[in-house]
C-alpha cells in the first residue's frame, strides 16, 4: 500500500526548528515525505545552527533533498505531486504572502500549486506578530478553502503578548483531520 504524499515546508522561525525536526522524523513513518525549505531557511545561519546542517538533517529524515526555490517547486501542482502539504513553522511573513497571493518563495509556490488541486494546506504558525500585525492575515487564511491550522495560543503570554505558536506535536492529527475535509477542534489553545 502506498504512504499517503506530504509536503513538509520550513519557513524561517529558526528558534523552532528542533521542535519541527522531532515532529518530521515521526511523520516520515507514516507519509511519503517531500521537504521544502524556503530560501531564508535554506540559506541562513544563526544562532539555532547552520543552514547547511539544518538542510542535511531534513534529507537524512526524509531521504530527499529539499525542494528550494520556486522553479523546483511550481511542478507540485501540475504533477499533483501532494497529497497534502504541512507548513510547519508558517512564519508571519509567509501567513502574510499566503493571504495576499504573493507568490515569491518555494513555500508559497508549493502552496498555490498544491491548491490549484483543491487538496489541503496545513499552516502551524509560528509568528511574533500574531496577534498584532499577523492577526489579520491569519483571519484571512481561517476563512479560505482548503486551509487548515494546527491548533495553536500564545506561547509566552507575558513576555511576547502578541507572539502565536503551533503545537508541532498535533501536526499529525491535524493533517488526518485535513485530509478527510475537516479542521481539528479547538483551534485556540
Amino acid at each position: 500500500m502506498n504512504k499517503t504524499r506530504m509536503g513538509f515546508a520550513l519557513c524561517g522561525s529558526f528558534c523552532t526548528h528542533q521542535k519541527v525536526l522531532r515532529e518530521l522524523q515521526n511523520l516520515s513513518d507514516t507519509y511519503d515525505i517531500i521537504p521544502i525549505v524556503s530560501e531564508t531557511a535554506a540559506a541562513t545561519d544563526t544562532r539555532f545552527g547552520a543552514a547547511a546542517d539544518f538542510l542535511e538533517e531534513i534529507e537524512s529524515v526524509t531521504g530527499r533533498r529539499p525542494i528550494r526555490t520556486v522553479a523546483e517547486a511550481e511542478p507540485i501542482g501540475p504533477k499533483a505531486l501532494l497529497d497534502v502539504l504541512v507548513i510547519a513553522p508558517c512564519t508571519g511573513n509567509t501567513a502574510a504572502k499566503l493571504a495576499h497571493g504573493i507568490t515569491d518563495t518555494a513555500v508559497t509556490m508549493a502552496a498555490k500549486a498544491h491548491l490549484r488541486n483543491g487538496r489541503p494546506v496545513v499552516l502551524a504558525i509560528a509568528s511574533n506578530d500574531g496577534l498584532s500585525a499577523g492577526a489579520g492575515n491569519i483571519g484571512v487564511l481561517l476563512s479560505r478553502k482548503n486551509y487548515y491550522f494546527v491548533p495553536f495560543g500564545q506561547d509566552d503570554a507575558a513576555g511576547k503578548p502578541c507572539s502565536l505558536m503551533a503545537d508541532f506535536r498535533q501536526i499529525a492529527p491535524t493533517a488526518e483531520a485535513a485530509l478527510a475535509g475537516r479542521q481539528i477542534q479547538p483551534i485556540l489553545l
